[in-house]
């Protein structure tokens, strides 16, 4: 997450819905405000993230999507997964927001992307294993760390047995304040962490600033 219109804002929401007790509420509240003309939604950059298409380039042979399934937990504004759709992945995408939801539903009325309200602390449990690829972009991030680890076992989870999962994020500066949030950058450990049993890490990169990551980890197959 970048410093742009709206960052201070989620910074006050997400506050507010913490002292409150719950670590997601925020999202909605941050949508609404955006569908009302009040914020620009910080993490919209208009377009795919760009570590996800220097992937694709990077590996052609990842990019053919043709009788694969893929994920976006944390759809945003629905870039990542229409890049997906494109690809030929047959793809989900979902946001605890229902506002997102409607907003990226509204401006790609002909999607094939099936969007979906959904909870990462609830997922429906046909998705466990399911997808050949999830793109985890900033969203597990975006939560305290004291739902960290719930939250990387969730997604983790949806990895079908020979899968891949891309975990896309902003690098932990030096000296963090672990106060400071959204986002809670992940810590080195809290990368790896994504990576048990068999679903195993393959490289971490970083774009040409050194600001963000790209972390490949691949599920053994059956």
């Amino acid at each position: 997450m970048t410093e742009t219109p709206g960052f201070d804002r989620s910074q006050e929401l997400a506050k507010a819905s913490l002292a409150a007790g719950s670590p997601t509420d925020w999202f909605e509240q941050l949508y609404d405000a955006a569908a009302h003309g009040e914020v620009e939604i910080p993490w919209d950059r208009g377009g795919p993230h760009p570590l996800l298409s220097e992937w694709f380039a990077q590996y052609p042979e990842e990019a053919t999507g043709s009788g694969r399934t893929a994920v976006v937990p944390g759809a945003g504004p629905g870039h990542d997964a229409e890049l997906l759709a494109s690809l030929g992945f047959r793809t989900t995408a979902f946001d605890i927001s229902h506002t997102a939801i409607d907003r990226i539903t509204a401006a790609h009325p002909s999607s094939t992307v099936d969007y979906r309200v959904a909870n990462l602390f609830d997922l429906p449990e046909e998705w466990r294993g399911a997808f050949d690829l999830v793109v985890e972009a900033m969203t597990v991030q975006s939560m305290p760390r004291d739902v960290r680890t719930r939250a990387t076992a969730a997604v983790r989870s949806l990895v079908a047995p020979g899968g891949v999962l891309l975990v896309i994020g902003g690098v932990l500066p030096p000296e963090p304040d672990p106060d400071y949030g959204p986002p809670w950058r992940l810590t080195r450990a809290e990368i790896e962490a994504f990576g048990t049993d068999d679903l195993a890490l393959e490289r971490v990169v970083h774009d040409t600033e050194g600001i963000r990551y790209r972390a490949v980890f691949r599920r053994r197959a059956a």
